[in-house]
């Protein structure tokens, strides 16, 4: 909701300027060009994000899914005790892990959502420290492969849209590092 406010404030400051300014014409080539342009990345993203879907379904049905969640049992053991004792809840757990690991946001976030909901039963309304490190990992994520900002970068033009993932790699170990961490700190001095 707050991001509408934002954009309307901003179409609207810029119609206000181009009309100051006698440049109209210009603020209406623009706001053509840019929704001209947005089409065309959304359709070149379409194709991307439906061949890594797809490589999720296709996970998911020949057992591989499963497998990644026994792999990714011990981390998630580790980082949400409570929430591991439910075979439900770490299956989705482990597919919204999988889907982060191959840059899937889109594929991620409804099992991502599905996890929350089940560890929320008898939270009253406050999110439980687990429930909090759950978003922090959703959030920063580690990548490794970036699926979708792969396909920005191919539908926007590039040579090689995965040059980058060095330097995706890096940045997400980081983040969710400084993630974890910060809640860890919160949830001590929350506590205290």
């Amino acid at each position: 909701m707050a991001m509408a406010w934002v954009w309307t404030i901003l179409v609207c400051f810029s119609v206000l300027c181009g009309a100051a300014n006698g440049q109209m014409d210009a603020v209406a080539g623009a706001a053509m060009e840019g929704a001209g342009a947005a089409v065309e990345l959304c359709l070149g993203m379409g194709g991307a994000i439906c061949l890594w879907s797809g490589v999720m379904e296709l996970m998911s049905r020949c057992g591989l899914a499963e497998k990644l969640a026994a792999l990714f049992h011990p981390l998630l053991r580790r980082l949400l005790p409570r929430a591991s004792r439910d075979s439900e809840t770490m299956a989705a757990l482990s597919a919204n892990l999988s889907a982060n690991l191959l840059g899937l946001g889109n594929a991620a976030t409804p099992l991502g959502i599905r996890a929350a909901r089940r560890m929320a039963y008898g939270c009253e309304g406050i999110a439980s420290d687990e429930l909090c490190r759950l978003v922090v990992l959703n959030t920063a994520s580690i990548q490794l492969l970036p699926t979708t900002v792969a396909g920005v970068r191919a539908a926007c033009g590039s040579a090689a849209p995965f040059d980058i993932l060095p330097a995706v790699w890096l940045a997400s170990v980081l983040s969710v590092t400084a993630g974890l961490l910060a809640a860890r700190l919160l949830q001590a001095v929350w506590r205290a």
